[in-house]
């Protein structure tokens, strides 16, 4: 049984559609990347799963039940996009308090506390936070009561890149352990690494669903190939313009080619017959790569009609 069904769901606010036919689903132990312009949707789709809205057409279903039902709020945690605190209490007053409303083990409070780094800032008032500890104490509050499923939305906002890094971390951890995760964001760089599928959205509808793996392979981008400390960077330019192949300079004695689907091999066996080089990447198209595909093809789509 799937953690997450959504099936044929529209949402309506008045005469505007801010979801339209979503299919969408998320199994145990998975991590989706729900990602879209504002407006796109991603929020009103986790405000759906967390039964804080009803569907206007379709069905959405958590652990197999609808998601109003109190037993499944019990197993969700969320981290909202703009976290709000009560000023004058501290970091472990809040989380106490939301443990009591949770209902959750009280001596999860200080553990939680030491796992999103604010252990030595536990008696500090909230309003002396800065805005990345608040998102941290944000994470912690979502995490109560060792959550099945959990929504974040926008969770690295105001993270310096090593608190970002530890989030991820803990979201590994959260996966192995089997809990269910959809995580919104529009910091695209590091996500990949961390989820098992993506989904895009544009104008309430679903323009991508897939692994990585899946939408590279639909998408059809090239692979890039990056050479340097070369000897005939010029000569392996020209050659590879001749058959048709987008190239250019890399550094002071290195060359880059698009490697379109299936001539990734033969234009290392290229490179490797005719020069040595003194390092080799192989990039193949990023999440944001094919984001700005799919939003640039689902343009031209919209222009056409």
């Amino acid at each position: 049984m799937n953690v997450v069904e959504i099936e044929g769901v529209s949402q309506y606010y008045g005469d505007v559609a801010v979801l339209r036919g979503l299919d969408l689903n998320l199994a145990q132990g998975e991590v989706l990347g729900l990602f879209g312009h504002n407006g796109a949707g991603k929020t009103t789709t986790m405000k759906l799963i967390l039964g804080l809205l009803r569907a206007s057409e379709g069905q959405v279903r958590v652990f197999g039940r609808a998601p109003s039902d109190p037993s499944v709020r019990q197993m969700l945690g969320y981290l909202p996009e703009n976290v709000m605190f009560y000023p004058q209490l501290s970091g472990l007053e809040t989380l106490r308090h939301f443990a009591r409303l949770k209902g959750a083990a009280p001596e999860q409070v200080q553990r939680l506390l030491e796992e999103v780094g604010l252990a030595g800032a536990a008696t500090r008032r909230v309003k002396t936070y800065s805005k990345g500890m608040r998102q941290r104490l944000g994470l912690a509050q979502a995490l109560l009561g060792q959550p099945r499923l959990l929504l974040l939305d926008e969770p690295t906002v105001g993270l310096d890149p090593i608190a970002t890094q530890d989030l991820y971390q803990l979201l590994d951890r959260l996966r192995w352990q089997g809990t269910s995760i959809i995580l919104c964001s529009h910091v695209l760089p590091g996500v990949e690494a961390h989820i098992n599928r993506a989904a895009i959205l544009t104008r309430g509808r679903l323009l991508a669903l897939g692994s990585l793996a899946r939408l590279r392979e639909d998408a059809g981008l090239p692979t890039l190939i990056r050479a340097s400390g070369l000897s005939r960077a010029d000569w392996l330019r020209q050659h590879w313009r001749s058959e048709g192949h987008a190239t250019q300079g890399w550094g002071a004695e290195g060359v880059q080619v698009s490697a379109p689907d299936g001539s990734k091999l033969r234009l290392l066996r290229q490179l490797l017959a005719q020069d040595d080089p003194s390092d080799v990447e192989i990039k193949p198209p990023s999440l944001e790569d094919l984001y700005r595909h799919y939003m640039v093809r689902a343009a031209a789509e919209e222009t056409s009609l």
